[in-house]
């Protein structure tokens, strides 16, 4: 097993499948309405996508262009609420309540907007798709330069219960490495100001292995973070990915590299739990003392989701589905352009089909990387076995490895310090044979 384990730092592993997995569904595409017709939705998840940011990180490869020419905004909020006025109305169709348990804003940056402009996002969110902001967790992702008072204002007043700020280092030089320009003074001033909208739960970004980074610069941006005492705290490592601006400029391959980023996350990881924080994640730690969001009873491995926007993806129990996806600025321009032209949002046009061993998988490698593990009980209520008859080589080469708690064959399926550290390398294991091949035809055009 050792000689052919995957190197820890490839991807990141935090859904399944990845979008490059997705392919064009047959013409004219499934309708929503006959997609939604007896699926549960009263505990749904809305995610509304925006694909602008200020500038484009060297490490960053989602869906997002630079900028935006005079009007695109718009057009882009007035093809999101075309498209949220027909997904509700399929919501509608089959009868049955329709209820929302959690709600975010992603991108992109959706602070990119102005502050018009994410007063309507919200609206879009309220009155077209019925969702009660003011009583859902609301999560909106932000950046130091668009994390101006007047936009957070409007988040603070409409509901918002966290913003995440994507920092990444407080260190100067390292900032600029990792080709996003900021300065330390500057993040400082906007968390200051974040802190006074008083949204309850701020989030903070950081990555480790940026080239020139050392144990004492991450702990320089690592007590910085805590300076600020956020709830919860973000480690990202640092991927060179395909198509990204730190891929034409750089190419870690060697081990070396992966040893160095380990012993980056281990420091981080200790010095968190230190310092009055748990681990719920490889990447995720949050605060012992944080205060509660209130009910959450929305779960990723079985409730829907509701992506509204060309970047945002939609689950219902047999099928995953979005718009095209890109890395290429090319081609996010185009999809981006064809999004906001579109007037019939009625139908899914991008996806995959989540049915039998590809549910199995996911429910497995959603809930195993999460540091409170698995029940077993609930894997066998949803299957009718286990996840060891299931996937009793994976399982097995997991344990060998040292990754699962105890024998791995208790009632709790769970990974051990070890194994949530190997994360990235774990979750493509469990990946399927097809998802690989449709994923690897993705990355050879």
């Amino acid at each position: 097993m050792n000689a052919v384990t995957p190197r820890p730092y490839q991807s990141y592993v935090y859904a399944y499948p990845h979008k490059t997995a997705y392919r064009p569904l047959p013409e004219p595409g499934p309708a929503l309405s006959d997609l939604w017709r007896g699926e549960r939705k009263d505990a749904l998840s809305l995610y509304l996508h925006i694909p602008f940011c200020e500038v484009r990180c060297g490490f960053c490869n989602l869906f997002t262009r630079i900028g935006a020419p005079d009007g695109l905004t718009g057009r882009y909020l007035d093809a999101l609420d075309r498209q949220a006025t027909a997904v509700r109305d399929a919501l509608g169709d089959g009868g049955g309540p329709v209820r929302f348990a959690s709600a975010a804003f992603g991108g992109g940056t959706p602070t990119f907007l102005s502050a018009d402009e994410l007063t309507r996002l919200c609206d879009i969110a309220e009155k077209r798709m019925g969702v009660e902001l003011r009583a859902v967790p609301l999560s909106v992702e932000a950046s130091p330069a668009t994390a101006t008072a007047d936009r957070l204002a409007v988040l603070a007043e409409r509901g918002a219960t966290r913003l995440s700020l994507g920092v990444q280092s407080f260190v100067d030089a390292e900032a600029r490495t990792a080709v996003r320009p900021q300065r330390r003074a500057d993040v400082e001033a906007a968390l200051g100001r974040i802190r006074d909208a008083r949204i309850p739960v701020l989030n903070i970004d950081l990555i480790y292995g940026i080239d020139g980074q050392t144990p004492d610069s991450w702990r320089t941006s690592l007590d910085a973070a805590l300076a600020w005492r956020p709830e919860e705290l973000y480690l990202y490592p640092l991927y060179v990915r395909p198509l990204t601006g730190l891929a034409r400029r750089t190419a870690h391959t060697d081990g070396a590299w992966d040893r160095q980023r380990l012993g980056l996350y281990r420091q981080g990881r200790d010095h968190l739990l230190a310092h009055g924080y748990e681990q719920v994640s490889m990447r995720m730690f949050r605060r012992t003392d944080a205060p509660s969001q209130g009910p959450d009873d929305h779960s990723c491995q079985t409730d829907g989701m509701i992506g509204l926007g060309c970047g945002a993806r939609s689950y219902t129990s047999t099928l995953h589905y979005s718009f095209d996806y890109a890395v290429d600025m090319g081609e996010i321009r185009a999809i981006i352009d064809d999004y906001t032209a579109t007037e019939d949002f009625t139908r899914a046009v991008h996806g995959r089909h989540m049915e039998g061993d590809e549910a199995r998988r996911r429910h497995l490698l959603q809930s195993l990387l999460q540091a409170q593990g698995m029940p077993v009980a609930d894997y066998r209520a949803r299957f009718d076995a286990g996840p060891h008859d299931d996937f009793p080589d994976e399982l097995a080469a997991f344990a060998a490895e040292g990754w699962l708690d105890g024998d791995g064959a208790g009632e709790l399926l769970r990974l051990t310090p070890e194994g949530l550290a190997h994360s990235d390398a774990l979750g493509p294991m469990l990946f399927s044979p097809a998802v690989r091949a449709a994923m690897a035809a993705y990355e050879a055009k």
